[in-house]
């Protein structure tokens, strides 16, 4: 399984806008302008079949739960290459988000031109963008991971949720997520 650390975009970047299609809802294409929460959008580039996204994905669901209520939306996006990795098509995308039951919209960037708009490296990759889509988190989700038997808590996005509702500064020190690779479409 190997371990990939995100690419950290720089804080303060402007969410870069995307309009993908939503496999569960017909295809339909859904935007970034559409789905931003009013407080704050997670977005979180994720597949179907990586341990990492596995390993936390029912905790990322209870925290959709708890947090759509207060204004902060999520948004997933898979980017991997269906071709080479047919676990993560489209219609396997609507089998998981049923099979883990989460209800935020999980869309399909076959371009990889969004992944690669937000420097997304792994699965799961997760920015926090503000009212204002301005990045003010970005990183893991824990200290958890498959393996290293720690609980999976989701502090480190429940801190920064927590902190914007609060009108309090994130914390300085970010850390990476870490993750399977995108499974990058070869040329």
């Amino acid at each position: 399984m190997a371990q990939t650390p995100s690419n950290m975009l720089p804080l303060g970047t402007k969410a870069p806008y995307f309009e993908l299609p939503n496999p569960a809802k017909n295809n339909e294409n859904q935007s970034l302008s559409e789905l931003k929460g009013e407080k704050g959008t997670l977005v979180i580039f994720m597949c179907n079949h990586c341990p990492f996204v596995l390993h936390i994905i029912d905790k990322l669901a209870e925290l959709y739960e708890d947090y759509r209520k207060k204004g902060i939306e999520f948004i997933g996006i898979n980017a991997n290459d269906v071709k080479e990795y047919p676990a993560d098509s489209p219609e396997k995308m609507i089998e998981f988000q049923r099979e883990k039951k989460f209800g935020f919209p999980y869309l399909f960037d076959e371009s990889q031109a969004i992944a690669k708009a937000y420097d997304a490296a792994c699965t799961p990759d997760f920015y926090f963008f503000d009212d204002k889509t301005d990045l003010i988190y970005r990183g893991q989700m824990d200290d958890s991971r498959p393996g290293n038997q720690k609980e999976t808590t989701g502090e480190d996005l429940i801190i920064a949720f927590e902190n914007l509702l609060s009108g309090e500064p994130q914390e300085e020190i970010q850390k990476p997520s870490i993750g399977c690779n995108i499974k990058w479409v070869s040329m």
